[in-house]
């Protein structure tokens, strides 16, 4: 049986289409059929029984999954016939089977083949890059790559830490990069790959130097601009990224990819409305894209725009949005938020299994909890089906809808009850504590603080919750300065901690170096419980408008909140 090389190309066709397992389709999916085979560059080669066999072996193996078979028989096969076509297809399966030996020589026998391919260079770089110890033959075929192809310089620049990304050290990746791309410093997209390596090391700096070159050699080149964008939000320079943006923008208003990435780096920005805005002109352009229904219902959400959330979120959904669960946990919230319980309870109810699944259980519990049904709420937690890992979630949200409930004694039982089985739970201690401070039992709550912080020095909750506790009641005033202090030392930016210090400094009588620990914790979080604090601290200042514009801010955004109202109470009736 003595068939010519068209008949091998018709058998490498056709065994194509017997394999249809993944490892098929890892490399085509999706891709268009592939182009006509140009044989003046292939072997003078004859398709033997053995070769025939060897190819349909490998193909039907790998269909079964028996990869290491498939391997084996496709590198026989491409050692024999040499042809480019099966050691590319070795090449592949080897790479899928993690059998980097054979991918290696595979690979070799592909590129060796078929010398023109920059294509089997690339691949075959990047597998001698995996070994770690042929560091010196990959810049060998990369710098091949580069100089072989002037044509395409530019891809295989953008291409660099992609080939090279099998090597684990970043910072050899980084020096390769460096070297191969020395010939190349009049090209843009050289400072480009330096500036990929550096990110790669974690060099902002140095990624920033190196894409504003690449923006210098070319100013409107959108690529650097977006990796320029994202690089100084990575850096929390959010601000110098929007303007960036907006200068590309007003000279390039047609660039959807610009103008999505404008607004996403606007909600970076925290700048929720120019965020919605930016978004809103997208989805006008498309109203029916999912993802920008998602993101416009995402934005309104943050700015307090509920209804229109609401109505986003819901033709989302209708249009076959990915993400249903959280689009229906963001349902839920919304609605709950809105007061609109039973409706919440329905979002939740409608929750698949999957990571939210637990998450949504706990909230119907949650909200029929805010309803009064405090008993249907335990029924239900108690009805849900989890696995050792997720009955503490579970008991915890009991104790927070019995601590939420005003029935301290209950909750603590439960948490008591816990304790027995693991006494040096950090989580349970703490818990147990903060309710016994609920029920004003100081020496339970002090004495497992006390015990927590021996079995974990460096629980900075620990050390604020006994030093806030005692300066509250204005017992061991200096005491309790200096656990505050410790907890500070742990979490410097926290700002309950802060609120702490500066309730604890309001108690000493020291009002000014209050005032400043009070003004940084309220910058860092609008807690109506840290407005009540610097309200009164500024009331005591005798700057009462002040005062009165901070206890009516919170008061409109935390209408319930006790603490808040009993403290202005308790002023202004004097």
């Amino acid at each position: 049986m003595n068939l010519k090389l068209s008949s091998l190309a018709l058998a490498l066709g056709f065994s194509g289409l017997l394999l249809l397992s993944p490892l098929a389709q890892a490399d085509n999916h999706g891709s268009a059929a592939p182009p006509p085979v140009d044989t003046s560059r292939l072997p003078a080669q004859e398709l033997t029984p053995e070769t025939l066999f060897m190819v349909l072996l490998a193909e039907i193996a790998g269909a079964r999954g028996e990869v290491g078979v498939s391997v084996d028989a496709y590198l026989e096969a491409a050692r024999s016939t040499r042809d480019p076509r099966i050691a590319k297809r070795a090449t592949e399966i080897s790479l899928f089977a993690r059998d980097m030996d054979a991918a290696t020589e595979a690979a070799r026998l592909w590129a060796d083949t078929d010398p023109d391919s920059d294509e089997a260079r690339r691949v075959l770089a990047s597998v001698l890059a995996s070994s770690g110890d042929r560091l010196n033959e990959v810049q060998i075929q990369l710098a091949r790559i580069l100089a072989g192809n002037p044509e395409q310089l530019e891809q295989n620049l953008l291409g660099l830490t992609r080939a090279l990304a099998r090597i684990q050290n970043k910072e050899v990746v980084r020096s390769i990069v460096n070297r191969l791309t020395e010939p190349y410093m009049k090209q843009p997209a050289a400072h480009f790959a330096r500036a990929q390596a550096a990110i790669g090391v974690e060099d902002g700096f140095g990624a920033l130097a190196a894409i504003d070159e690449a923006i210098r050699l070319r100013p409107d080149w959108e690529p650097a601009i977006l990796f320029k964008t994202q690089l100084l939000v990575q850096m929390d320079a959010t601000r110098e990224a929007v303007t960036l943006l907006a200068d590309y923008l007003r000279s390039h208003p047609e660039s959807a990819h610009a103008r999505l990435t404008f607004a996403r780096t606007l909600v970076s920005a925290r700048e929720f409305e120019r965020a919605r805005d930016e978004f809103q002109n997208l989805l006008d352009e498309a109203p029916d894209d999912r993802d920008l229904l998602y993101a416009v219902a995402l934005v309104s959400s943050q700015i307090g725009d509920y209804e229109k959330a609401i109505e986003l979120f819901q033709r989302a959904l209708d249009a076959g949005h990915p993400e249903q669960n959280h689009i229906r946990m963001n349902l839920g919230h919304l609605t709950e938020q809105l007061a609109r319980y039973d409706e919440a309870i329905g979002w939740y109810r409608e929750i698949e299994a999957g990571p939210q699944y637990l998450d949504a259980q706990v909230r119907i519990a949650a909200v029929l909890a805010r309803q009064g049904k405090v008993e249907e709420a335990q029924i239900h937690l108690h009805s849900i089906e989890v696995g050792p890992e997720d009955e503490r979630r579970l008991l915890m949200a009991e104790t927070l809808i019995l601590r939420e409930g005003g029935r301290y004694a209950e909750a603590l039982a439960l948490i008591d009850d816990a304790l027995r089985g693991d006494p040096d739970s950090a989580e349970l201690l703490y818990e147990s504590a903060m309710l016994a401070e609920r029920l004003d039992n100081l020496a339970i709550m002090e004495s497992r603080l006390r015990k927590l912080i021996a079995l974990d020095p460096e629980h900075a909750h620990a050390y604020n919750a006994l030093g806030y506790s005692l300066a509250d009641r204005g017992l061991r005033l200096e005491e309790a300065e200096s656990l505050i202090v410790r907890a500070l030392e742990l979490a410097p930016d926290d700002p309950f901690i802060l609120d702490s210090l500066g309730w604890v400094r309001f108690r000493l009588t020291d009002y000014e170096g209050a005032l400043e620990h009070l003004e940084r914790a309220y910058e860092l979080r609008r807690d109506p419980e840290i407005a009540a604090h610097l309200g009164e601290v500024l009331w005591t200042l005798e700057r009462r408008e002040e005062a009165d514009r901070i206890f009516e801010e919170a008061m409109r955004d935390h209408p319930g909140n006790d603490t808040l109202k009993g403290t202005v109470e308790r002023l202004k009736g004097r």
